[in-house]
């Protein structure tokens, strides 16, 4: 099968040095908590100084220091809980950010005050996956560049939402730029061109992985009701994450899209469930997953996911074609002729790059877009999760006509929601 079409050409060419000072950033930060903090660090280029000071990344400049950029600057935050909003404030004072009082909102309509702010023209979206569609649209709607966390949604609503918010953006002349960082990392981009211009000749099949240990938990606190506890806790219920084959492997699937130049068709084979994590602190999503997926030219993708301690760790992408393999991040290895290896030494942190280019595109006047492939790569983990949970094969198009979306009725108080039965394949029913 021959890569072609517009969906392989590389997402972006970095923009960097001039065009970041031709326009001033104002940034409103939705979500307070720790990828919140750590996504407005990485757009002021301070991330390194603050919280990533041993992250292997090179951000230095001449002088030996992590650049920050005297045009970017944090004016309003927005936050479900109190806490967490000071917790990032604190952060953000040891870059000599100070947010004003009058400009930290908390609450279910946080977001909507924070919108309203005249002088936020950038607005990070970094709240639990439930919230992001929303929130995207109101920012979109509000006139707002957008940077969205991955993955962007954890229900096919969410997912169109965020399509079409990108819809609207475009008419807008506003950009968004997604968390999906590899797309945005120099070596990434250098290798998956080559598999598009033909280096493994036809492709046979993909894989990826993201197995792991356990993450961190928050236990249920007195006085504390359902949803308190479980937006605190938002990993480990599939309402809030999507579950971690939706809201961790979203980023190998999105390097498989990437590189195979399309969504897939649909999943089969699909096996997951709950082995070690049992309690109700871990909420009703699964352990492992293991997914088989078609892609256009009966091309297969083979997927695994897993949060088990004492088990190996493997994070990669690789594809297999006709005349050698690539781990889609630097290496070409061919059967016959010279293998091909990007071999900079020196390469920019792409949690700060994605910002960097974002900016740059904003003020060289054509915003990039990204709604589009964050969506359909969070719809890829969620058709995947699908599968699982069902033990069934579902098809893209399938997935795309559900209406159903998870979680409470309503998203505007704290209140009663028992944690939502755990999926039985065989018993669970797609829809």
């Amino acid at each position: 099968m021959a890569l072609i079409g517009a969906a392989t050409q590389l997402p972006f060419v970095h923009v960097v040095g001039a065009a970041e000072s031709q326009m001033q950033v104002n940034i409103g930060l939705i979500g307070c908590g720790g990828r919140g903090t750590g996504a407005v660090l990485n757009a002021m280029g301070a991330a390194t100084k603050v919280i990533y000071p041993n992250s292997g990344y090179h951000t230095e400049d001449a002088a030996g220091a992590s650049p920050t950029y005297s045009n970017i600057k944090v004016v309003a935050l927005a936050d479900l809980f109190e806490d967490r909003l000071a917790s990032c404030a604190q952060q953000l004072s040891k870059i000599g950010s100070v947010i004003p009082d009058d400009r930290r909102f908390v609450g279910f309509d946080a977001y909507q005050k924070l919108l309203a702010v005249p002088e936020v023209n950038y607005v990070i979206c970094a709240t639990p996956p439930h919230f992001r569609p929303l929130h995207l649209k109101a920012s979109v709607e509000a006139g707002k560049h957008t940077f969205i966390e991955k993955p962007c949604a954890v229900d096919v609503p969410g997912v169109k939402m965020v399509m079409e918010a990108g819809e609207l953006a475009k008419k807008k002349n506003l950009g968004i730029a997604a968390g999906t960082q590899r797309r945005h990392q120099t070596a990434y981009q250098q290798t998956i061109q080559r598999i598009h211009d033909g280096a493994l000749g036809e492709i046979v099949y993909g894989r990826c992985y993201w197995d792991g240990g356990e993450i961190w938990v928050v236990q249920r606190q007195p006085g504390w009701d359902d949803l308190q506890w479980q937006l605190r806790n938002w990993n480990y219920f599939t309402w809030l994450s999507g579950d971690h084959y939706v809201e961790q492997h979203v980023h190998n699937l999105d390097v498989m899209n990437w590189a195979l130049g399309a969504h897939p068709i649909r999943a089969v084979a699909a096996v997951g469930g709950r082995q070690v994590r049992l309690g109700d602190v871990h909420g009703n999503i699964f352990d492992h997953f293991a997914v088989e997926y078609e892609y256009p030219g009966d091309i297969r993708m083979f997927s695994q996911a897993r949060q088990q301690n004492g088990t190996d760790t493997i994070v990669a992408e690789a594809i297999v074609g006709t005349l050698g393999s690539s781990d889609c991040r630097n290496h070409i290895t061919l059967k016959k002729g010279d293998s091909w290896r990007y071999r900079e030494k020196h390469e920019p942190n792409p949690y700060e790059q994605e910002h960097q280019d974002l900016i740059a595109s904003i003020a060289a006047g054509k915003p990039i877009n990204e709604a589009q492939q964050v969506a359909e790569s969070t719809a890829t983990g969620i058709l995947g999760r699908e599968a699982a949970y069902s033990g069934r094969a579902v098809t893209w198009d399938e997935l795309m006509k559900s209406t159903r979306r998870l979680g409470p009725d309503k998203d505007d108080a704290f209140g009663s929601y028992p944690i939502p039965p755990v999926a039985m394949p065989g018993t669970y029913k797609f829809s």
